[in-house]
């Protein structure tokens, strides 16, 4: 193996570690807290993280060993079944991602109605739709042979061995991506441009009140004045910053992939095998970014893994007194001698 061969196994095997662990940590909180399970978006969140560590169990372990031995690292049979899944689970992730996106447009824009317009049938039938659409399209590949070894991904993907298809597979590659990224994409932009629009305008209004409380308070001291004005700021830019990391890490991840998928498509560019590696291992990082972006850096997440590490650490620590005590006992003397 070359260094660089070594350098992408290396990715794939931090990538896979990272992605069932913080995986793992959010299907912890959900299991665990009462609260997140009630909410709605727990719902897509839930599905989000079992497609992640499904990725990270299937697709990511035969691409680490298509890197190592350069070749199919399974049967042919294995190999079309984890590259009909991995297609399935990179459509449904992407769609839950604009799925959370539409839920927080309506929870921003039509907050009074949010709970009406929301509930936990409309998830639900959300979610059937993700589900169906994401099936439609490695049924279709799978039945016309368009899954296998791709050496140039160095996975089990869609793939088309036979030149008399190139017409067809062309069409429904393209159709493909049309459907799951820019769709998503497009979704995403959409409602979170929208959420922005609402974000910017409340702030503008607090930001007004804040202005004419301080123009009235004029014995105020210069360090709570600063202090109110900095807030101000971050208040400004902590809308911008979440909606640019939510549509930032979907591009930034999927970009580079569904791009060299579509440029493969033409026999004029030669794409380096190292280069179509690298753009799989930025679709596998979205696996694991997503439970940071969406779950764990969020609040409620950070207190329910406070509450989780306290319940541990205070149940250690009761073991650790029962079993001083008790040998403890075990040295006392007896009472008759």
């Amino acid at each position: 193996m070359s260094i660089w061969e070594l350098l992408l196994a290396f990715v794939v095997v931090v990538l896979m570690l990272v992605a069932l662990l913080a995986n793992v940590l959010v299907l912890m909180c959900f299991l665990y807290s009462a609260d997140i399970r009630k909410q709605v978006p727990g719902l897509f969140i839930l599905n989000l993280t079992f497609c992640n560590l499904l990725m990270a169990v299937s697709s990511m372990p035969l691409t680490l060993a298509g890197i190592i031995y350069k070749s199919q690292p399974a049967g042919d049979q294995v190999c079309h079944a984890v590259g009909f899944l991995e297609t399935f689970l990179t459509t449904n992730s992407m769609l839950s991602m604009a799925a959370l996106s539409i839920d927080r447009w309506i929870a921003v824009v039509f907050p009074l109605s949010y709970h009406s317009k929301m509930r936990y049938r409309d998830a639900a039938l959300i979610l059937s739709y993700t589900w169906l659409h994401s099936a439609s399209f490695p049924i279709v590949a799978a039945s016309l042979s368009w899954v296998g070894f791709h050496h140039l991904y160095a996975s089990c993907t869609l793939y088309n061995k036979r030149p008399e298809d190139r017409t067809q597979f062309v069409i429904f590659t393209g159709v493909f991506h049309a459907l799951s990224f820019l769709l998503s994409l497009v979704v995403l932009c959409f409602t979170y441009l929208k959420v922005l629009k609402v974000a910017r305008f409340h702030c503008k209004r607090i930001d007004v009140i804040t202005m004419q409380t301080l123009v009235l308070l004029v014995d105020i001291h210069p360090s709570v004045r600063e202090r109110c004005l900095e807030e101000q700021r971050r208040r400004r830019q902590r809308a911008t910053k979440k909606i640019s990391t939510f549509i930032g890490t979907f591009i930034l991840c999927f970009a580079p992939y569904v791009i060299t998928r579509l440029v493969e498509l033409s026999s004029v560019v030669h794409i380096n095998s190292h280069w179509g590696i690298i753009s799989k291992c930025l679709a596998y990082s979205k696996a694991v970014s997503d439970p940071f972006v969406y779950s764990l850096l969020r609040h409620q997440y950070k207190k329910t893994w406070k509450d989780i590490i306290n319940k541990i650490l205070k149940r250690s620590s009761i073991n650790s007194s029962a079993l001083a005590g008790e040998s403890h006992n075990r040295n006392l003397p007896p009472l008759n001698e």
